[in-house]
């Protein structure tokens, strides 16, 4: 497995918190949830029937897999390129397809967490002992630049679970262009995009009644303390997530409960937390499918076609550069 060094990732996690706690309004990056317990939160997460995401990307790749491969690259070697690959739950649905229809591919999963990938690699193994694999423990656009350092094959390009929708529009819209821009012209994207729908249904997957989601991003007060020796007392501290139906946004925030310091020994500082503060940790973006065609073609994507679920609740898109 490819992979960053522990050193440079902590520097990372260090000075993005240290930015973060000093801005106005506070805010946390949502990537540094995970860590080993964070994935398997995460995990546990997409399997609450609250959380309706899984349950319909997983129907859209379980019954329209032979149209999705259809669609793609079948007639050549392709690189099948999985940003943010998590424990491949969905992915194996396609990668079972693809093997039993003696498709020429190999399957490059990218992820931050070194756990999941790991975990990932192993589960591979086992499951589809043929399947050619090759970890990539990088940030996506690395892991692209050092792919096509490595190999010219085309590429079919996987951004699932509308990861795409914890960007702001203006992210969003700058990530897709640089991702255009390290594909080569006839590449594929299939990207998982959550969509508008009754706000009473996208609030209570991130408002579960078990408290997975809160336990989620808790979480991460204690990476801070264990990781950059930080003094967070995690109870002084409650999950209040929103959803705003005009702009589509979800969005997670920790709200401190009391007037109260916290020291963070990596960075020989000390941060005030007012009662009732908030500190921003998350963004989920919801999508019309007007939004993303405009997405897809500011981006200079042509969008091909659009895979929806039986509720209409999600979508996964294929745009080929």
């Amino acid at each position: 497995m490819e992979t960053t060094t522990m050193n440079s990732f902590k520097e990372k996690f260090a000075t993005d918190v240290d930015q973060g706690l000093s801005s106005n309004p506070k805010t946390l990056p949502s990537r540094y949830f995970y860590d080993a317990r964070g994935d398997k939160l995460f995990q546990d997460i997409m399997r609450m029937p609250e959380y309706y995401l899984t349950d319909c990307e997983y129907e859209i790749l379980n019954l329209q897999k032979n149209d999705i491969l259809q669609a793609v690259q079948k007639d050549r070697k392709f690189n099948l390129v999985e940003l943010g690959a998590g424990d491949g739950y969905k992915t194996k649905l396609l990668l079972q397809h693809f093997l039993e229809q003696g498709v020429d591919f190999e399957y490059f999963p990218v992820d931050i967490s070194h756990d999941v990938l790991l975990e990932l690699e192993n589960s591979l193994k086992k499951q589809f002992p043929t399947l050619k694999v090759t970890p990539l423990n990088y940030e996506y656009f690395e892991a692209l630049e050092r792919l096509n350092d490595l190999d010219h094959s085309p590429k079919v390009i996987l951004f699932l679970g509308s990861n795409i929708g914890n960007f702001s529009p203006e992210r969003a819209h700058s990530f897709f262009a640089k991702l255009n821009h390290t594909m080569q012209a006839g590449d594929a994207l299939l990207s998982g995009i959550d969509l508008k729908k009754d706000p009473r249904t996208i609030l209570m997957a991130y408002n579960d009644p078990t408290g997975i989601t809160k336990a989620f991003n808790m979480n991460l007060l204690h990476r801070m303390n264990r990781e950059l020796g930080a003094n967070f007392v995690v109870e002084n501290f409650d999950h209040y997530p929103t959803y705003d139906p005009f702009t589509g946004e979800a969005r997670s925030y920790l709200m401190s409960t009391v007037d109260q310091e916290v020291y963070i020994a990596t960075l020989d500082k000390t941060f005030s937390f007012a009662h009732s503060e908030p500190v921003h940790t998350e963004i989920s973006r919801k999508y019309s499918l007007n939004e993303i065609n405009e997405l897809a073609s500011q981006a200079g994507f042509n969008v091909q076609k659009h895979f929806t679920d039986s509720k209409g609740y999600f979508v996964d898109t294929l745009w080929r550069k």
